[in-house]
């Protein structure tokens, strides 16, 4: 008997109707399932945790450059203050994310590509008001009051980071064209490209390989602005392809739209904005650390650039959670994100537990690519501190974790405003001033500081979960309804689940 009759039908017995399922639908993963999410996060989970590596091997440059620990000290300040101003900028260019992957969930298109140029529009004028922050630098660090020979390093990197403001934000925006529409293996490729050039660049220019200066922090501040210009070049050189110009009409939907424009400040400020209050606590945590000496600095530093190993991964993680979640609301099928949230819980979940286990049980491994070249003798009391302070990264990573993710999809659907508040109050209420108390009245109490660190964190992993759950965001959406398009769309996805269903049953 062939094996393409089906049994029942040799025998003459009626069979049930079965929905035809072709090659395309067998190679889709099912809605909702691990697989989908798989897809769409392994790139954005590598391409994100190249990105960590190249901020790795930067910080673990200037320590081998400087071992007195003084580049390392400026490093984070200035490139967290650099952050903190931008932050706003990234985020609401981040966001086209959101409105892309909407769009493309409601069969949109044309309005996925309009959406991608009023986030350039944006870009271009936050790099170019950057311009004007250059001449407050001095001043600036000189108000934070770290050590002078600190100082003059952040004023460097700082001004020179400030250079690339422009290429940086158009980076976020292009690549969320990509990642909105869940082609996330074109972002991770072009990441880790990117993330090459600069860690070759960063060696030659820190240390003055070759034909390059001896540079210093400068030259890693340099390396980054290169490596931001070389990412929009091979991201618009992208566009050129034919699915861009013919099926998204990429370069037909240049017009400023003031109306799709406004939409897209009206929720993605809000996500701006909590980036903004979520780093300048953070930044200002690290300032008030300064405060109590460069070791301690320097200590918490090096910490914070060691969690960047696994905080930065989770954050291609959280991405890949909001593409799906938005993409489901587009669809008009909130449930499935539902379940697509949790896997993703459970996947970051088991991640950042691996690593609290790392800190607790190996934190010299973790530590060593950062001592190998430094003498003992100078390097010491850094390095103590530093072990201690792997245990607070080590009881807080789960929570960091629930964050990122039950906060990136409430985000997908369009409720940017909660996280922005709650983000702010404990932020600034449970680890800011505690640490400023800290400071001031208790002679800079170091373990003091970090377990108000620890408290936020976990209170805003529990705080974001639990506005989750209260399912609120499953009536938002962030683009126009269109009642034609919706009612095809909907016919379409019982199509899909139906298919669905058969690809689970065969």
């Amino acid at each position: 008997m062939p094996r393409s009759i089906p049994r029942g039908a040799a025998r003459g017995l009626p069979m049930p109707d079965r929905p035809t399922i072709d090659s395309t639908q067998r190679s889709t993963p099912p809605a909702g399932s691990f697989a989908e999410f798989w897809r769409v996060a392994l790139p954005l989970i590598l391409s994100s945790g190249s990105l960590s590596l190249m901020l790795f091997i930067d910080r673990m440059f200037l320590t081998w450059s400087d071992p007195s620990g003084a580049a390392l000290a400026a490093a984070t300040p200035a490139g967290l203050l650099h952050w903190t101003v931008i932050s706003v900028f990234i985020g609401t260019a981040l966001y086209v994310n959101t409105f892309v992957a909407q769009y493309e969930g409601a069969q949109r298109k044309d309005r996925a590509a309009a959406a991608v140029w009023q986030g350039l529009y944006l870009s271009f004028a936050a790099g170019a008001g950057f311009v004007f922050a250059l001449p407050f630098a001095e001043t600036l660090f000189g108000w934070i009051g770290h050590e002078p020979r600190v100082q003059q390093l952040e004023v460097s990197y700082f001004s020179i980071l400030c250079l690339g403001a422009i290429p940086i934000t158009m980076t976020a925006v292009l690549s969320s064209f990509y990642s909105g529409r869940g082609k996330t293996v074109t972002v991770m490729c072009v990441n880790m490209f990117v993330v090459l050039v600069n860690g070759i660049l960063d060696y030659c220019l820190i240390f003055g390989t070759g034909p390059f200066p001896e540079m210093g922090i400068r030259g890693a501040g340099l390396a980054t602005v290169i490596a931001n210009v070389l990412s929009t070049v091979v991201f618009f050189a992208l566009m050129t392809r034919r699915c861009e110009r013919v099926e998204y009409r990429f370069w037909q939907r240049w017009q400023f739209d003031r109306e799709l424009f406004g939409r897209l400040l009206r929720y993605g400020l809000p996500t701006g904005f909590q980036f903004f209050v979520d780093i300048s606590s953070f930044s200002s945590f690290i300032f008030l650390v300064g405060r109590q000496g460069m070791h301690q600095l320097a200590a918490t530093n090096l910490a914070f650039n060691v969690n960047t190993l696994a905080f930065i991964p989770m954050a291609g993680c959280g991405t890949a959670v909001m593409t799906l979640v938005a993409k489901r609301i587009g669809e008009g099928r909130p449930e499935i994100a539902v379940r697509t949230t949790w896997l993703a819980a459970g996947v970051a979940a088991a991640y950042m537990g691996t690593f609290a286990l790392i800190y607790l049980f190996l934190p010299n491994v973790i530590l060593y690519p950062f001592t190998w070249k430094m003498p003992p003798e100078e390097f010491a009391a850094v390095h103590t501190q530093a072990i201690v302070l792997l245990r607070f990264l080590a009881a807080f990573s789960v929570f960091d974790g629930m964050a990122i993710v039950f906060g990136m999809a409430v985000r997908g659907a369009g409720d940017t405003r909660f996280p922005l508040i709650f983000t702010l109050l404990t932020g600034w209420l449970l680890m800011v001033v505690p640490t400023w108390i800290c400071w001031k009245w208790f002679d800079g109490n170091l373990l003091g500081s970090w377990t108000a660190c620890t408290v936020y964190i976990c209170v805003l992993g529990i705080g974001m979960m639990l506005r989750f759950r209260s399912g609120q965001w499953k009536t938002m959406r962030v683009i126009e309804f269109n009642s034609a398009t919706q009612t095809e769309v909907i016919e379409t996805n019982e199509t899909h689940e139906r298919s669905d269903l058969a690809i689970e049953t065969v």
